[in-house]
C-alpha cells in the first residue's frame, strides 16, 4: 500500500467531524475513504493539539529570493542579456541586506 500525499485541511475536518459524530475509527474510515491508521492519527492530533491543520507546507528552508526579487532579478537580465552568473550575482547583491550566492540565482533564474 502506497503512501499518499497530506490530507486538506477540509478532510482533515471531515475526520474529525465524523468521530465527534460518533462513528468508530472503521466507520469513519469506511466512509470517509482513509485507512483506519490516518483516522485515528487524525482525530488523536485534534485531541491532543486541538489542531487540523498539517504543517507540512512550512518546512524547510525559506526562499531566499521572493517574488520582488525575483522581478528585481529579471528586469537586471533584460538590461544586460550577456551577463555571467557572477555579474548578475553581484548586481542583485549590491541592493539588498541579505546576499545570495550563484548557485541561489541560478536556481531562481
Amino acid at each position: 500500500m502506497g503512501k499518499k500525499g497530506d490530507l486538506s485541511n477540509f478532510e482533515r475536518g471531515m475526520v474529525v467531524g465524523a468521530r465527534r459524530a460518533g462513528l468508530s475509527i472503521s466507520q469513519s474510515a469506511q466512509l470517509l475513504g482513509f485507512s483506519r491508521t490516518t483516522i485515528s492519527r487524525v482525530y488523536k492530533e485534534w485531541c491532543e493539539k486541538g489542531k487540523t491543520s498539517s504543517m507540512r507546507q512550512s518546512w524547510g528552508r525559506k526562499c531566499l529570493v521572493d517574488a520582488r526579487g525575483q522581478r528585481r532579478m529579471g528586469r537586471q537580465i533584460q538590461a544586460d542579456r550577456r551577463a555571467t552568473l557572477t555579474e548578475i550575482t553581484t548586481r542583485y547583491n549590491r541592493g539588498i541586506q541579505q546576499s545570495i550566492c550563484e548557485a541561489t540565482t541560478r536556481t531562481t533564474l
